[in-house]
């Protein structure tokens, strides 16, 4: 069964830093492009981060983060992390880790994507 599952979130204070996984089953996450989204209430799913299947150092971040978050993959775990700093409370959001049938990244919205996980809540605030 191919399945994502996230984990991580929490509350917590602007300025600080989160890491968030995602492991797959399933499949091999060296095969496809995987990446995180996020939505925040009342807003339309956002493009996070990307990472591509090869490791070349292919990744793409959505300009919103980019300086401040790391995506990357540990292989041997078949697991993919997101490592969030300087967090504000505009990154307040349920992310979501996502794979597509691309090998690399590039700003591909969420209808490229065709494996989900169940989400995990980011709340950053004071």
């Amino acid at each position: 069964q191919l399945q994502l599952v996230e984990s991580g979130g929490g509350l917590v204070q602007p300025g600080t830093s989160l890491t968030l996984s995602c492991a797959a089953s399933g499949f091999l996450i060296d095969t496809e492009a995987i990446g995180w989204f996020r939505q925040a209430p009342g807003k339309e799913l956002e493009g996070v981060a990307c990472i591509g299947s090869r490791n070349d150092g292919d990744t793409y971040y959505w300009d919103s983060v980019k300086g401040r978050f790391t995506i990357s993959r540990d292989n041997a775990q078949n697991t993919m992390y997101l490592q969030m700093n300087s967090l504000e409370p505009e990154d307040t959001a349920v992310y979501y880790c996502a794979a597509t049938h691309h090998y690399y990244c590039s700003d591909y919205g969420p209808e490229e994507y065709n494996l989900w996980g169940q989400g995990t809540q980011v709340t950053v605030s004071s």
